[in-house]
């Protein structure tokens, strides 16, 4: 069953409060992967989200949210991915996927980035097989590498 996607407002009915639970779901498994438990998306709140200023894009299965990317459009034109979150529960059923194309085929950027936890190989070898590559490497808080990636 392929996720409905679609512009996801959070200002509107629970759609905040159900990203955060999908989001702190998400995040959990990157955390053990990168092995800290301080990523500040886990700490997010409804309202946090709402006051991000990132446009959203949905995933649902059967109506419920199993997944989002936000964004932020920089001046030049360039995209940049501030997350991208499955549920632990429907992973590996091409979620991430179908929300980088959707985000693509809204926007069609001309260049667009990300930044993930280095030691979260499953995120790298999807951001790898959608186009991108890694361009830069450097350490966040707590001693955790991050990997920036890019797509022209």
């Amino acid at each position: 069953m392929s996720p409905e996607i679609a512009p996801l407002d959070l200002g509107v009915g629970t759609n905040a409060e159900a990203l955060v639970a999908v989001q702190r779901a998400a995040y959990r498994v990157e955390a053990d992967l990168l092995g800290t438990d301080d990523l500040p998306p886990l700490r997010e709140s409804a309202s946090d989200l709402r006051a991000s200023g990132e446009s959203f894009l949905g995933a649902r299965l059967d109506g419920r949210l199993v997944g989002a990317v936000s964004w932020k459009a920089l001046g030049d034109g360039t995209v940049d991915i501030h997350r991208l979150v499955v549920h632990p529960d429907a992973f590996r059923r091409g979620i991430g996927s179908a929300l980088l194309q959707a985000l693509d085929a809204r926007l069609r950027p001309p260049r667009t980035v990300v930044a993930t936890g280095a030691a979260n190989l499953p995120a790298r070898r999807l951001y790898e097989v959608s186009g991108f590559r890694a361009v830069a490497e450097q350490a966040a808080a707590g001693g955790v590498r991050i990997v920036t990636m890019e797509r022209p």
